[in-house]
């Protein structure tokens, strides 16, 4: 993905978290992250994001 592509998304997906309201933007990340994992064919790539997306949140 390119990077307008990326940052085309980034704008949906917060723009869609203001519009459900802070109370269920947990439940929108979740149903979209649910939703990307399962396009993946093997596992691997999706540990291996979520392992690299805990690290950077704490930094």
């Amino acid at each position: 993905m390119q990077a307008e592509d990326l940052d085309l998304a980034y704008t949906r997906l917060c723009e869609a978290m203001g519009r459900t309201g802070e109370a269920r933007a947990p439940l929108l990340l979740a149903m979209v992250c649910l939703g990307l994992m399962s396009r993946q064919d093997t596992l691997a790539p999706v540990l291996a994001l979520i392992d690299e997306a805990e690290v950077r949140s704490r930094a």
